[in-house]
């Protein structure tokens, strides 16, 4: 597998029907498995969560250790896999056209730990353009939850070459 150096990425995911719009501006290493198929690994950002003190005046910030996420890329299908903070974890899959599975698992959720539940996602639109690198991704797709819909996305990442 051939590695390239790390690369500037710009990951971000808009919904349709909601105010949710999250970027996260990083870099990325990109393993090329043959033309058509990469893997991206890409170190989110250390979160910081903000949580009550006990006086009313005051938020403590904690540090949340750094996400994962790994792409697997390809112009018919992308898994995407986010390990690593602790709390959550998931995998999505995408292709074009396609009920594909969305997977949460929640840990020291009470009151069972290691949780996991599934939803289903259809993808409607998956582009990918490349050179011999990756330059950017597009997935719109949406999410349900057995027959309720639970809204419209956007995926997007761009790799800044």
């Amino acid at each position: 597998m051939l590695t390239h150096p790390r690369k500037p990425v710009c990951l971000s995911l808009m919904s349709f029907d909601m105010p949710l719009w999250s970027v996260t501006e990083t870099s990325a290493a990109v393993y090329q498995k043959d033309t058509e198929q990469f893997h991206i690994l890409l170190t989110e950002p250390s979160l910081h969560h903000h949580t009550p003190s006990r006086s009313s005046t005051t938020v403590a910030a904690t540090q949340r250790s750094p996400r994962l996420i790994w792409l697997e890329v390809s112009p018919y299908r992308v898994i995407m896999t986010m390990q690593g903070d602790g709390d959550s974890s998931y995998r999505h899959f995408w292709e074009e056209g396609v009920y594909g599975l969305s997977r949460y698992w929640l840990q020291n959720f009470e009151p069972h730990h290691g949780r996991q539940f599934r939803l289903r996602n259809f993808t409607r639109r998956l582009e990918f353009t490349q050179d011999t690198l990756p330059k950017s991704l597009r997935i719109e797709y949406e999410l349900w939850a057995n027959r309720l819909h639970l809204g419209r996305y956007v995926l997007s990442l761009d790799v800044h070459l």
